[in-house]
């Protein structure tokens, strides 16, 4: 069996019909298969944010994702701000880093799929905003945690109930590239942050980590084979 699994990141408010039109395409000419976003989707700024729902996020469903993290682009200290920004998404937003002062997490850390018998659980982890250190921290409704550690501490819960543990992160590639050096037990790493563009996944050890640039540009298909991992990979452009 051949896992096809789609990567987009950092649309910036440049995901339009036609390109989510284009992805819903290419998910119908490839199964099974999958589709994530790494973050930054919507068009508003780190501290901007609408009383209705960013256009992306149906765009986004129209383009059939599965799940997404966070950007900074979404995010905002105020939880009632934030669930605003993400106001209109379809699929399950994950992140195992932002919580409540109190401790209550604000978002799901992970979910899991099952696709042809493959059992794929996804957690994922995105940029610290607001830390307990920082001043702004009194202000702010939420907290961030150190993202390596949030996710550690999810490998260790999914990791022996799946047969394909992917990461989602908006973190960059440097952060990825710890990530990877750290837990080598992630299978992948689907990753965004910095805009960086890999023709190939770059691999730390054996986890493979895809950064596929920004602005609705490009988006990566590659192939997940069981005993064997990622076995094939290439970024296709999207159209104007």
């Amino acid at each position: 069996m051949k896992l096809h699994i789609f990567h987009t990141s950092d649309f910036h408010g440049k995901l339009n019909l036609a390109k989510a039109r284009f992805l819903a395409e290419l998910r119908r000419a490839h199964s099974p298969s999958l589709y994530f976003d790494t973050g930054d989707l919507v068009r508003s700024g780190n501290l901007g944010f609408s009383a209705t729902a960013d256009p992306g996020w149906a765009l986004l469903h129209q383009a059939d994702c599965d799940a997404s993290v966070p950007g900074n682009r979404e995010s905002h200290p105020i939880p009632t701000a934030f669930q605003s920004k993400l106001r209109g998404a379809k699929h399950p937003v994950l992140c195992a880093n932002v919580r409540y002062k109190d401790g209550r997490p604000f978002l799901p850390a992970s979910t899991a799929f099952e696709v042809g018998g493959v059992r794929v659980a996804v957690l994922g982890v995105m940029v610290p905003m607001v830390t307990r250190s920082m001043a702004s921290s009194v202000a702010s409704g939420l907290l961030w945690d150190a993202p390596l550690p949030a996710a550690q501490a999810q490998v260790e819960i999914l990791r022996g109930e799946s047969d394909l543990l992917i990461a989602l992160t908006h973190i960059g590639l440097a952060a990825d590239r710890e990530l990877a050096a750290a837990e080598p037990r992630i299978d992948l790493i689907l990753g965004g942050h910095t805009h960086a563009l890999l023709e190939t996944p770059e691999r730390i050890g054996q986890v493979p980590i895809s950064h596929v640039g920004s602005h609705a540009r490009h988006v990566r298909r590659l192939v997940w084979e069981p005993g064997q991992g990622v076995t094939s990979s290439e970024v296709l452009s999207l159209p104007d």
